[in-house]
């Protein structure tokens, strides 16, 4: 499994992620604040 590290455009918060992970904020947005997210927020 990759990890990936989420960089949230609005809120800025960094999270480490997997892949699970990933496709759900891809789905649902932000765990944070909610905003919605693109695969470029993604980093490897």
């Amino acid at each position: 499994m990759i990890p990936y590290e989420f960089t949230c455009p609005d809120c800025r918060r960094e999270i480490p992620v997997t892949d699970p992970m990933r496709e759900a904020t891809l789905a649902n947005g932000c765990p944070l604040c909610g905003r919605s997210v693109a695969k470029d927020h993604f980093a490897t």
